[in-house]
């Protein structure tokens, strides 16, 4: 499992996350309330958490390539409806997870 993180400085978070999350919702499984959300796409998905000051979201998904789209497809969605903030979203690719059996 490949998993990247990105935090990004507003006082908008939580407007975010939900439009982001009702965009989606339109084609998609997604669950989300004011604080967080869950955007399931067939490549990957995206967790996201809204605090008082910043957004923070983390991707998922089995492959690199899958990976690389799902961060592309939330960041261009992001970009576009925080065009007024102009966000930079740096993504930071965390440890792959491994899983060990008892």
């Amino acid at each position: 499992m490949f998993t990247s993180n990105a935090k990004i400085p507003t006082e908008r978070a939580s407007s975010y996350l939900q439009q982001l999350c009702k965009h989606f919702a339109h084609k998609i499984d997604v669950q989300f309330d004011a604080q967080a959300g869950l955007i399931n796409f067939p490549f990957g998905s995206c967790a996201l958490a809204a605090d008082p000051e910043r957004l923070d979201l983390t991707v998922s998904a089995n492959t690199q390539a899958d990976i690389t789209k799902t961060c592309r497809v939330i960041a261009s969605h992001l970009e576009r409806f925080a065009f007024r903030e102009n966000p930079k979203i740096e993504w930071h690719a965390a440890p792959a997870t491994i899983s060990q059996a008892d």
